[in-house]
């Protein structure tokens, strides 16, 4: 099948490819501005989970879509719009987060940003009704979460940020991580074990936690696909 045909076939199926093909071809501002609209605010978001700064991600959000103008002359379509984007995006944060450990930061004894994280308001948006007792236990929980995300590996908190923030299944995180989807199950998976035992004293407080769900007894023939460990 001729690289055209396959352009039109996905492009019928995907707005976003319609944009960026329009990008591509005639070099559409427009089109451009578009897509950094839908996506900006997810970018950053998925961006901030990996990273952790609200700063650097926004940062690392702009490269990514500078990276997508400087390259739009090669773009052939083969996945969904959102996939090749949060692969490129994938790629800058792990680069990110690896120089980070080459070049260990000293973090400054005055935080702006405080136990939540950037801009703890939006994180968080508490009415005017709820009690000060219901937002310290939000707060809590909210640095409760942030340090389970934490605790996971760089591998494992991509297919969980990609599974949970943008709703993506197994095939499409296959896509953007190089994995297989057996792969990702099984990460996702053992991910998703951490998380519930980092969170069950908080989530279950009223009750004892569920059992394992079922996907979680093949996760060892898995484990060496995912080569995560």
């Amino acid at each position: 099948m001729a690289i055209g045909q396959t352009s039109s076939q996905f492009a019928l199926r995907d707005p976003d490819i319609r944009l960026m093909l329009r990008v591509r071809d005639a070099d559409d501002t427009a089109a451009f501005a578009e897509l950094v609209e839908r996506f900006q605010h997810r970018l950053v978001a998925v961006m901030h989970h990996l990273v952790g700064s609200a700063e650097e991600a926004e940062d690392l959000a702009q490269e990514v879509f500078l990276r997508v103008f400087r390259t739009r002359k090669k773009y052939t379509p083969k996945a969904k719009f959102s996939t090749w984007l949060f692969t490129i995006a994938n790629n800058l944060a792990l680069n990110a987060l690896r120089d980070r450990q080459r070049r260990p930061v000293v973090p400054l004894e005055v935080r702006e940003s405080g136990p939540l994280g950037p801009r703890p308001a939006e994180n968080l948006a508490p009415t005017r009704d709820e009690p000060p007792s219901h937002n310290l236990h939000q707060q809590e929980l909210a640095e409760v979460i942030r340090r389970a995300l934490d605790g996971l590996n760089e591998r494992q908190r991509m297919a969980i940020v990609l599974n949970k923030f943008e709703d993506m299944n197994y095939a499409d995180i296959a896509e953007v991580m190089g994995l297989s989807a057996k792969a990702v199950k099984s990460l996702l998976s053992r991910a998703r074990g951490k998380l519930r035992e980092a969170l069950q004293g908080y989530i279950y407080m009223d009750g004892d936690p569920p059992p394992p769900s079922a996907d979680e007894g093949d996760e060892s023939d898995d484990e060496s696909d995912a080569k995560d460990e």
